[in-house]
Parts: C-alpha cells; sequence; structure tokens
C-alpha cells in the first residue's frame, strides 16, 4: 500500500524563525497540500543549553501568519503520535530503547572521554596537520570508550553513574550511498564520516538520533531541510540502515541554500540588504538585539511566500505572480534547483507591491486607517478608502501611504523651493488670487467640475501652471492626481491652504 504523505516542519527553539526556515516549511506544505497528506510541527527541542524562552510561540505565530499552518503538531492539535515536543518524547524512553538496539547490534558503543580529553584529542590532530579532527574509526582506538576498554571496566565505570554518551559506530573505508530527490543520488566514504554523538550525557537524543526514531514513529514519508544537513546525511542513512529501517526511511530532499544579493555566500539574519530576514519582529534576548519582520515592514502574508516559493523553485514556465492555490497545484520537489537563489531585495519589494495592487481600496484602507490613527490623524473610511485609490500605485507597502500622501493629512508649512524659484513671478499672486475666487465660487466641487473650471479660466487668467497650484495646496512638487486630490481634500481645506500659502508669498 502507498505510503501515506507526510511531511513535518521541525526547528529548533533556540531563536526567530529566520526566512530559509519559513521556505523549509512552505515547501514541505506545498507538497503535503498538493497530495492530499499531512503537514506536521515538531519542536526539535533536544539541545536544552540554547533554548530561548518565547522562540516555540514565535515558530508558531510566523507559521500562522505566513499562511502555512501544520494540521497536526504543537500549538496546533495532537494527532495519533503525540506528544511532538522531543523533550517530552525523550521523557517517554523513545530514543533510548533505539540507542540500546544499535548497541545490542555492535552498530553504536558508550564514550566516556571528558570535554578536556576531547580538546586534546583535536589538539593533536590539529598539530600532525589533520584538516578535519573527528572522533572516527582511526581515532576512537585512542579514546576511553567501550571499544577499546575492557569489557569490566566498562560496566564498572557505568555502574559509578560516570557520565557517558553514545556514539554510532561507522564503518573505516565503506561507500555509503543515498538518493536525494533535488539532487539525485550521493555516494560518499565512510571516512569522512565522525562517530556521531546519539544520546548526550544527560540522557538527552542529539538531532542525529531523535529525527530518525521522531520520522520512522510518525510515519513522514518526505524530510524536507537545507542542504547544509547534507554531510550529516551518510551518518543518517548508516543509523536507518542499522536499525533495519532503510526500506523505511523517508524521501530526502535537501533544500539549496537562499544566498545573499550577491551571490557571496549564505543569506544570514544581519544582512544589510535593508529588508527583513524574518517573518514577524523578533527580540533576541541572548545578544539583545531586535529584528523587524515582513509583517511588521508592511508585506503580506500572501507576497512573503510567493516570493519564497520562488527561491530555488520555479514553476516551469514564466509566472512570477502566484496564489497559494497555484503554488500548491504546481509545486515539485523535481524543479527545485540545486543551486543557491540569490536574495534580490528589490524583486522582494515588487512582489509585495503587485499583490497591494490587487487589494480593493476598501481593504487597503482597513489596514491603512490604524497606521493613520497611531500618527494621530483620524479619518472615515470613506475618505481612507478614497486616499488609497489615489496613492497606491506609488507604494510598495502600506506603510509608505503616509509618507507618500502626508499632505492630506497636514497643510504644508513650507513650498517646493525648486519649483517656486523657477516658476513663480511678480504676476503670480494676482493669478492664483483670482483663481482662488474662482474655486471660492464654485458650486459643485467633485474631480469633474475642478477639471472644467480649470479649462475655463485659462482665457481670462492665462496659463495655470498645474505645479504651481499643486505646490501652493501640498508644499511638494509631486503626488496623486491633482483634480481628485482637490476634491478629496474639500473645498473649505483648499481654499483655506491658498489663502495661506498666497499670503506668505511676495
Amino acid at each position: 500500500m502507498e505510503k501515506r504523505v507526510r511531511l513535518r516542519f521541525a526547528p529548533s527553539p533556540t531563536g526567530g524563525l529566520h526566512m530559509g526556515g519559513v521556505r523549509t516549511a512552505l515547501f514541505s506544505y506545498l507538497f503535503a497540500k498538493k497530495h492530499g497528506g499531512d503537514f506536521v510541527l515538531r519542536i526539535e527541542d533536544t539541545d536544552q543549553t540554547r533554548y530561548v524562552n518565547g522562540a516555540e510561540e514565535y515558530i508558531i505565530n510566523a507559521l500562522k501568519w505566513c499562511g502555512i499552518e501544520p494540521n497536526e503538531g504543537v500549538g496546533f492539535g495532537d494527532g495519533p503520535y503525540a506528544p511532538y515536543r522531543q523533550s517530552e518524547r525523550k521523557e517517554l524512553g523513545i530514543y533510548k530503547k533505539y540507542a540500546d538496539q544499535l548497541i545490542a547490534s555492535g552498530h553504536a558503543y558508550v564514550a566516556f572521554d571528558t570535554s578536556e580529553e576531547l580538546d586534546e584529542m583535536r589538539k593533536r590532530l590539529e598539530a600532525a596537520k589533520v584538516v578535519a579532527p573527528q572522533y572516527n574509526a582511526i581515532t576512537r582506538q585512542n579514546m576511553r570508550n567501550a571499544l577499546t576498554l575492557p569489557e569490566d571496566e566498562v560496566k564498572k565505570i557505568m555502574d559509578s553513574g560516570a557520565p557517558y554518551v553514545v556514539r554510532l559506530k561507522v564503518p573505516r573505508n565503506e561507500e555509503i550511498r543515498f538518493h536525494d530527490i533535488i539532487r539525485g543520488w550521493v555516494t560518499v566514504n565512510s571516512s569522512q564520516v565522525d562517530d556521531k554523538v546519539l544520546l548526550k550525557s544527560d540522557g538527552m537524543p542529539t538531532y542525529h538520533l531523535a529525527h530518525i526514531v521522531d520520522d520512522i514513529e510518525m510515519k513522514i514519508s518526505h524530510a524536507v531541510r537545507g542542504e547544509e544537513w547534507l554531510p550529516s546525511a551518510p551518518s543518517h542513512i548508516l543509523i536507518y540502515r542499522y536499525l533495519g529501517l532503510e526500506e523505511d526511511m523517508p524521501k530526502l530532499a535537501h533544500l539549496p541554500l537562499i544566498l545573499k544579493p550577491d551571490g557571496n555566500g549564505k543569506l544570514s539574519k544581519r544582512d544589510k540588504s535593508g529588508l527583513p530576514m524574518f517573518p514577524l519582529d523578533w527580540f533576541d534576548e541572548r545578544t539583545g538585539e531586535k529584528y523587524v519582520g515582513y509583517k511588521e515592514s508592511g508585506f503580506t502574508p500572501d507576497a512573503f511566500i510567493n516570493m519564497l516559493a520562488l527561491l530555488g523553485w520555479n514553476p516551469g514556465d514564466n509566472r512570477e505572480i502566484m496564489s497559494k492555490e497555484e503554488l500548491i497545484a504546481n509545486f515539485s520537489f523535481e524543479r527545485v534547483n540545486k543551486s543557491g537563489a540569490k536574495f534580490d531585495p528589490e524583486k522582494t519589494k515588487w512582489f509585495n507591491q503587485q499583490y497591494l495592487r490587487m487589494q480593493t481600496d476598501e481593504q487597503l484602507a482597513d489596514s491603512v486607517m490604524p497606521l493613520l490613527e497611531a500618527k494621530g490623524f483620524k479619518k472615515d473610511k470613506a475618505f481612507v478608502t478614497e486616499f488609497c485609490r489615489l496613492i497606491k500605485e506609488k507604494a510598495h507597502f502600506v506603510t509608505e501611504f503616509y509618507d507618500l500622501g502626508s499632505y492630506f493629512f497636514a497643510a504644508p508649512t513650507s513650498y517646493d523651493e525648486k519649483v517656486m524659484t523657477k516658476k513663480w513671478n511678480e504676476n503670480s499672486k494676482t493669478t492664483y488670487s483670482k483663481l482662488t475666487e474662482k474655486l471660492t465660487a464654485l458650486d459643485t466641487w467633485t474631480t469633474n467640475s475642478l477639471h472644467d473650471l480649470f479649462a475655463a479660466v485659462e482665457p481670462e487668467l492665462g496659463k495655470i501652471d498645474m505645479q504651481v497650484v499643486r505646490v501652493l495646496t501640498t508644499g511638494v512638487a509631486g503626488g496623486a492626481q491633482l483634480f481628485d486630490m482637490l476634491a478629496l481634500l474639500g473645498k473649505e481645506e483648499v481654499l483655506t491652504r491658498l489663502n495661506k500659502a498666497l499670503a506668505s508669498l511676495s
């Protein structure tokens, strides 16, 4: 029977969820939904020394904002494989059972080396010009472990309660071959693989054992992660093999890196592109650093996941704007690139601009009104809706609306110097004073009536410079369509501004 499609997103609660992690979750989500499967959130909190308060809640909230919610797991409801936190699963003895099985079959062993002894071993190897010192088939022969110590001494040390770890026994000079959905067949010699720690001295499993046990017990069909985990994959293949579970292991997919805008190295949370690296605001309590989120920067979640989906994947044609439903329908790991994908800040803003333009003016108003109120401007929704219509073509984010059209809410206190120097002369005050009189007499104040009035008065007043009218009423040289702007500001406000400007200009 075909295995049910089940994918997991399994982050560690050691900090905020970086956009690279969101992409891993997104690709897993898309594949699971396309095949009518499950998307599971599992929290891999085996490294308690790096646990950060609030990180788990942040991960859950970020997935909710992105609209890629799991249907099972931490924060999303228990399924048949609860609990979904590894710290809780450890208390059930799940991981030790598998570690003991590996020891019993001769594929793992206990080791008693202290941190000082491990440091000494690395220093010896470095002095011998070994490029990558590691605990492996050669070096373990000179260390304190169950492979070098007499059996009775091993028992005596363990009975004494001395700390120990369980390590994988990697064979010497053996080819390890596995298939990756994205990269095809990968072959690594075991001489490049170290004896990974499987159980730490506190009894907590490491990632290397825990994720394998959980993937098997939770019947995960596909395991998706970043390519930085590729060097560890041979160890994982051996663990599956030694447990007799190689036929049941998930299909592997190692995603390409997200690169810096210049393509030089992996994108990091401290990238200086000017755009966020986290979906939501994140405060790192360890360093005191605050990172601004995509949400708080004015991005829509749909634009964010659309952009992320195209970082390393393509639908096979030239489409760029795709709804979540379209992404689900078209996604496949076969169309994920092997090479890294460059993060493009300008393209990222473009995505948001396209999604912003797809919103109705009323929807935009709902987002903009709280931002205006925070600045002390309370306008009715009809006003803000029309304001959004006039401004949205120039904006990438709703957070830009006020800066682009602040003159709708506050009268100018200065007038564009460049325009006025070039276009204002000794006759201008008379001309625009007469224009103000004509506007005062206008009974119907609409875009069309204003357009008609300006056309009608030119034979009498001479050429009316529209940019000058704009500067007199807004203080700036450019902005929303002039007659629409004047209509929205209203007759009383426009006349007040014109009279104030004319009084201040000679």
